[in-house]
């Protein structure tokens, strides 16, 4: 078997029910995975207006899932009302959540196919004439405006529709010290690591390559002081094949 990671030790700081897959890969790849998530996603304290806004889906003409929690917990409220409505567009960011969105029945996933963020979705062109449009936004609990503030400047009218809050987890074991590498997946979560980090330990992280898949997060890291951040593109694919990468180059003589 290839093991291009072999002897590695890789911190996986995703939550920890959406990192087991690419712990699987990154353990068959021979590295050793760390589960250390920085977020915990849960259902909204108070689940009533989400399904108020589901009980009116059927009056949109355009839903948007703006990452794989909202469609977990989107969709299951949406499923649990009734089918989706057949004239409802549907949209997202990554092909992850796209290919989930298929799985759950979602036809025709309008979803960018290079760069995963909402400035790509909202270069598509099934997205430029929407003046008029009701369109509901599934998201956590706060996030970037950029997506419905761009598409009601187009014209349409949007709601947000908070699907799932996100909340620091408790941690009783320090980040471990000898690590190769470190994935953060969010500026949120590189922030909640960065605060529970003294002067010392801080230091240390800093000196250890991180992988992020977006340049937001770049960076925030190179602001707080991380001296090697590595891109890579989005989901697990985009994670590993840079790991990969990385690892090459690291090991030439």
């Amino acid at each position: 078997m290839d093991t291009p990671l072999a002897g590695l030790k890789i911190v996986i700081t995703r939550p920890r029910e959406q990192a087991v897959d690419l712990a699987r890969r990154i353990e068959q790849a021979g590295a050793t995975p760390i589960l250390y998530p920085l977020l915990e996603i849960s259902s909204p304290a108070d689940v009533q207006p989400l399904h108020d806004a589901v009980s009116r889906l059927a009056e949109f003409d355009l839903a948007v899932f703006v990452s794989p929690n909202a469609v977990r917990y989107g969709m299951q409220a949406i499923l649990e009302a009734g089918p989706l409505p057949p004239q409802l567009k549907i949209a997202t960011v990554g092909q992850g959540s796209a290919r989930a969105l298929r799985e759950l029945g979602a036809a025709n996933v309008i979803a960018p196919q290079d760069r995963f963020d909402s400035e790509a979705l909202l270069a598509l062109p099934e997205l430029q004439q929407v003046a008029g449009w009701r369109v509901a936004i599934f998201r956590g609990d706060g996030g970037r405006e950029l997506l419905g503030n761009t598409l009601g400047a187009r014209g349409a009218k949007v709601e947000y529709i908070e699907c799932y809050r996100r909340s620091r987890p408790r941690h009783d074991a320090a980040l471990p010290e000898a690590v190769d590498a470190i994935s953060v997946t969010s500026s949120e979560a590189l922030g909640y690591l960065w605060e529970m980090l003294d002067t010392a330990a801080r230091d240390r992280c800093a000196a250890i390559p991180l992988f992020v898949p977006h340049p937001r997060i770049a960076e925030k890291a190179r602001e707080l002081g991380w001296r090697e951040v590595v891109p890579a593109a989005g989901g697990d694919d985009g994670l590993l094949s840079g790991l990969i990468a990385w690892a090459k180059f690291r090991n030439q003589p």
